[in-house]
């Protein structure tokens, strides 16, 4: 079950503070989240964006991608826009996520302006045996 923040309010105090520090989002790219048998893949929109616009933080089961999309430069300094329909500046998005992952194998990648982060679910503990086994001096 994934649970997506609006309110920043909302959001553990040590990703505040990241926001705080100046990813104040202007825009909301679009993502989906989904589920597999090995673990989690969210997938967002992000064309037009480089990966070292971007920054992805996992803490208290909480996935937060914040960024910067640039505008592009436009040759003819005297242009003026008679339509401007795409998003441009920082962005921020959090989801928080059930369940425990293996984070030292998560994964993103950035191709074709789709951002993909994929997070492996940890092998479930509980209800297993483990042999302890006894040293001896």
């Amino acid at each position: 079950m994934a649970h997506v923040y609006v309110d920043r309010r909302e959001l553990p105090e040590d990703l505040q503070t990241l926001l705080d520090a100046g990813i104040s989002p202007e825009y909301s790219p679009p993502f989906d989240i989904l589920e597999t048998a090995t673990g989690i893949e969210i997938r967002m929109d992000l064309p037009g964006v480089s990966s070292s616009e971007i920054e992805i933080v996992f803490a208290h089961n909480v996935l937060l991608i914040a960024g910067r999309k640039l505008p592009c430069a436009c040759e003819d300094g005297s242009a003026a826009f008679h339509v401007a329909e795409r998003s441009f500046g920082r962005f921020a998005r959090a989801m928080m996520l059930d369940g425990a992952f293996d984070i030292d194998r998560a994964a993103a990648t950035l191709t074709a302006g789709e951002l993909r982060v994929v997070l492996p679910r940890q092998p479930e503990r509980r209800g297993r045996q483990i042999r302890i086994p006894i040293a001896t001096p």
